[in-house]
């Protein structure tokens, strides 16, 4: 016997998140790549996020270097992938990158554009994502991103498994990131990097991310019903 879905979120009736859904317009688009496993994992976040955010698309693949949506999306943004590689750019409220200072690659002789930004996350474990990484020149070739450490170390993803302690959610990792890129300018105009770096993580607080952070943690709470519910 099926289970009915709900028609918005897909998901079981008795475990319909649209309540948690909370609209929120980005300033910068996002684009989730993520990893077939993860599609119907009911303790995923994308969906979630993806509701919310008015700017959000999905790419399901593991080896996306041939994938026509990105490709596309390549060519439309200066995409900007969040990833903590080795080279990666810690974000941060007076980064030349949050200021606005990339420029998008020559499209002509005489004439230098600046494409709109956008930020790519991979949705999966630390593993998958990894893999999906090195299956793919054209991620490995963007400029890389990530969050420092007092916020990557911060989550509060109670429901899931992860491969270290406080390790964020697909959801508060892009939260916390659309904060610093879409504040820097801003922020860095009105305060100066020195103290909008020093009161930062305080900051974060404040912007227009925190109604869906705080339905995240409702969202926790939600799903953890069902694992009393299946103990009891």
């Amino acid at each position: 016997m099926s289970r009915t879905l709900c028609q918005h979120c897909q998901r079981p009736t008795k475990a319909c998140i649209c309540t948690f859904i909370t609209a929120i317009n980005n300033i910068i688009p996002v684009v989730i790549l993520q990893h077939p496993n993860e599609v119907n994992h009911s303790k995923g976040t994308v969906t979630l996020l993806a509701k919310s955010l008015k700017l959000c698309q999905v790419i399901v693949g593991e080896s996306l270097n041939d994938n026509a949506e990105l490709s596309q999306v390549l060519n439309q943004y200066h995409a900007l992938l969040l990833y903590p590689s080795e080279q990666a750019e810690v974000l941060s409220w007076s980064t030349s990158i949050n200021r606005g200072q990339v420029k998008a690659q020559q499209r002509t002789k005489a004439q230098v554009k600046e494409k709109e930004r956008c930020l790519i996350i991979l949705d999966g474990t630390w593993k998958k994502a990894y893999r999906m990484f090195m299956l793919s020149e054209k991620l490995q070739a963007l400029p890389q991103v990530c969050l420092p450490k007092e916020l990557a170390n911060s989550g509060q993803y109670l429901i899931r498994k992860v491969a270290k302690a406080n390790a964020l959610s697909s959801l508060e990792a892009c939260c916390y990131a659309l904060t610093l890129l879409e504040n820097s300018d801003e922020s860095y105009d009105k305060q100066g990097a020195k103290s909008k770096a020093e009161n930062g993580k305080k900051l974060l607080d404040l912007n227009r991310y925190q109604p869906l952070l705080n339905k995240f943690a409702q969202f926790n709470q939600f799903q953890l019903l069902f694992r009393k519910n299946s103990n009891s």
